[in-house]
């Protein structure tokens, strides 16, 4: 199987989630053999940061990198996308610190790709293939993931947040599903309870109704809503079912389905598709990177 890459660059403009910084990206195409790259053009053409699970720098709210001094926010959508579509090679170029949320899903960068399709190259793929199943459980959440050999990419995941609204979901994903029209439209989420404590720390600068789905899992009285409202710009938010505003869920698992897209998008670290099957209960950004490191680990040293 030979690597791709895009036909052509793509730019896409909108503001940080967390900074609230505006921000220009493009992506475009890369030889072959060059992987995923992120490139600060307000720092400087040298200041690239490698798409790779040695540079993750800060996994609370989101995938941070880091490498050299030079740092890029919020990567896992962009790098979802890429991987769910087969792109190898790309060099990403932003004028800020955080990438543009758009609208909380991958979709805008499926769109845009799809449109022309990928260009393959010479060099042949190269794979992440895992040897020996080992289960990986975090305490602290009561979180855990199971990795096992397999010929393909496949990956199944349970969210509980102890919430009536959101449920008990599940997603699976593999070669069988569509990740431009099964994964990629489903947005980011929060709960109205974080909301106030993630303002509180500098976070959600960039937060509003087009961007994420709110969760109100807990009495929300109306003088806390009118603060949210006024945290998300949107003066007529309202609880609907559950949710703020009159939000329509793309799908009834929206939620777990956008785990499974940061989950695509984490993964994507280890810089070549992965062979595993992937069975994940409560994971997140946190537990996907360490997961990953072990996966590294064992690939190329033979053993955990």
């Amino acid at each position: 199987m030979r690597q791709h890459t895009l036909k052509r660059s793509y730019e896409f403009k909108g503001k940080g989630l967390h900074t609230g910084a505006p921000a220009v990206m493009t992506i475009s195409p890369a030889p072959a053999g060059y992987g995923i790259r992120f490139r600060r053009n307000d720092l400087g053409d040298d200041a690239i940061v490698r798409a790779a699970v040695s540079n993750v720098a800060d996994v609370s709210f989101n995938t941070s990198l880091e490498e050299n001094g030079v740092k890029v926010l919020l990567v896992e959508h962009v790098l979802s996308a890429l991987a769910g579509l087969g792109v190898d090679n790309a060099l990403i170029s932003l004028d800020n610190v955080e990438v543009p949320v758009l609208d909380g899903s991958a979709r805008p960068y499926v769109e845009a790709i799809c449109a022309d399709g990928l260009q393959e190259q010479d060099s042949e793929r190269q794979f992440i293939e895992v040897r020996e199943a080992f289960t990986y459980q975090d305490d602290l959440s009561n979180a855990w993931v199971k990795v096992e050999p397999c010929e393909r990419f496949e990956a199944s995941l349970t969210i509980d947040f102890n919430s009536p609204v959101v449920g008990v979901q599940t997603c699976d994903f593999g070669p069988s599903v569509d990740y431009s029209s099964q994964i990629a439209p489903c947005r980011t989420f929060c709960f109205f309870s974080q909301l106030e404590q993630l303002a509180a720390a500098g976070l959600v600068k960039g937060g509003d109704m087009d961007n994420a789905i709110v969760i109100v899992d807990r009495d929300a009285d109306a003088a806390s809503v009118k603060r949210v409202a006024k945290l998300f710009n949107a003066p007529d938010v309202e609880v609907r079912q559950g949710y703020l505003s009159n939000v329509d869920l793309h799908f009834d698992n929206e939620c777990a389905r956008h785990k499974m897209l940061d989950l695509i998008g984490d993964f994507s670290l280890l810089g070549a598709p992965l062979k595993a099957r992937i069975t994940a209960m409560k994971t997140g950004h946190r537990i996907n990177a360490a997961v990953a490191r072990l996966i590294l680990k064992q690939f190329t040293q033979g053993s955990l």
